[in-house]
């Protein structure tokens, strides 16, 4: 399957990365001893893994250009992609969730606070891009200023109990109220809006909450920010911090648990239908007499909702909030959880947010590559499945050709 010139192409494709890291992983400077140690096996490692790593993907588009040519000729093939077919089987997935709920409520046992306060960080994410997906993914509606929601219900939580001693389960559905109001005025503003002209709006959006959050201070206490935040609390019991750090855990799996099945519903729902109509072709969804104002509407909302919530679990994981917790860094990780792990699919976001979030807390034994191994991560994963880690299925409409006589 693969040719000379694919040989020809990953040799290549070595040498250009081995110049291209040449200053970062061949060189280092002691400014101490004022030498220069040259470590040439790091650029024999890094062509050597490049020149593999691009015959392994020709290898894989070789096998899947065959498998759409059998497709294409009707003929069954038993490659690789019908897996993912196989994993949308109600009979083979329940288990798995159901595996993977057992080890996230054994996790605490076995882990140290600091990788549950990172699968919680994780779990978190998890529920931010389930509502930008909703937005972006299901809808079609690029916003580049989500985080402006995420601070909203943050703060909605960190300033009523500053200044009215509300604890976290009256502040998580006020959060998540706030954060539809904002999406709906956000919305209101962007209804004739498409595509980049949208983006940038929902991007100025942000920086203005932020802005705002930065610059007023007797409002949001400026820079400075809000510290001691309670966490949440449980039927009025004193929790020590590691007893609180696990909570915490636990109520963001039911979080996240929540929202998967709320979002799931709605996509398979009449307003999910509406989405989708207005993703694939604006001008027919309303031909088709579908309210455009109010299903745009309803997404940013919907999606905020998520977003303010989510906020609010911040505030209480963190207990400390301020402006720089909720800049573009933040907006862009959510919509590249969204991207990688494929727009409109469930399963493929949670997937992403493992992966963003997870893999650059566990590529710390890299030291001082691990953001350059990150990286290259993602460039290939674009490169090679650009549709994202899970794709979405559309529902077809298969008529009975039984003729009745």
């Amino acid at each position: 399957m693969l040719s000379f010139t694919d040989f020809r192409r990953a040799v290549c494709v070595g040498l250009w990365f081995m110049v291209l890291t040449f200053p970062l992983l061949v060189i280092k400077v002691n400014p101490v001893e004022k030498t220069i140690v040259w470590r040439w096996a790091n650029m024999l490692w890094v062509g050597g893994l490049s020149c593999s790593l691009f015959l392994l993907g020709r290898l894989i588009r070789a096998l899947l250009d065959k498998h759409r040519e059998h497709l294409r000729r009707g003929v069954h093939s038993p490659a690789w992609p019908a897996v993912a077919d196989l994993l949308r089987r109600r009979w083979v997935y329940l288990p798995l969730l159901a595996v993977a709920l057992v080890i996230l409520l054994l996790f605490p046992t076995q882990c140290s606070t600091y990788q549950i306060t990172i699968l919680t960080t994780a779990l978190m994410y998890m529920v931010l891009g389930l509502g930008l997906n909703i937005v972006v993914g299901v809808a079609g509606l690029l916003d580049l200023g989500y985080v402006a929601f995420y601070a909203v219900g943050a703060y909605s939580y960190g300033l009523l109990n500053l200044h009215f001693g509300i604890g976290f389960w009256t502040a998580l559905p006020i959060g998540g109220l706030l954060g539809a109001l904002f999406g709906l005025l956000l919305g209101f503003p962007v209804l004739r809006l498409r595509g980049d002209y949208l983006a940038i709006v929902t991007l100025g959006f942000g920086e203005i909450i932020r802005l705002v959050l930065e610059n007023w201070g007797e409002f949001s206490r400026g820079p400075s920010g809000i510290a001691n935040i309670p966490r949440p609390g449980l039927f009025g019991l004193n929790l020590s911090l590691a007893e609180s750090i696990v909570y915490t855990y636990y109520l963001m799996i039911l979080m996240a648990l929540l929202t998967v099945f709320v979002v799931s519903r709605l996509q398979n729902s009449r307003i999910g239908r509406a989405w989708f109509a207005l993703r694939e072709d604006e001008i027919a969804c309303q031909a088709m007499g579908i309210d455009k104002t109010r299903t745009k509407l309803a997404a940013f909302a919907t999606g905020a909702t998520w977003a303010g919530m989510a906020g609010v679990f911040f505030a209480a994981q963190n207990t400390y909030i301020n402006p720089k917790s909720f800049t573009f860094l933040e907006s862009a990780i959510i919509l590249c959880i969204v991207v990688l792990g494929g727009m409109g699919s469930i399963i493929g976001v949670i997937l992403g947010a493992l992966v963003l979030i997870l893999l650059p807390e566990y590529l710390r034994a890299f030291a001082d590559y691990r953001m350059l191994v990150f990286g290259a991560v993602l460039v290939v994963m674009m490169i090679f499945r650009p549709q994202g880690i899970m794709t979405t299925t559309r529902r077809r409409y298969t008529p009975n050709r039984s003729i009745v006589a």
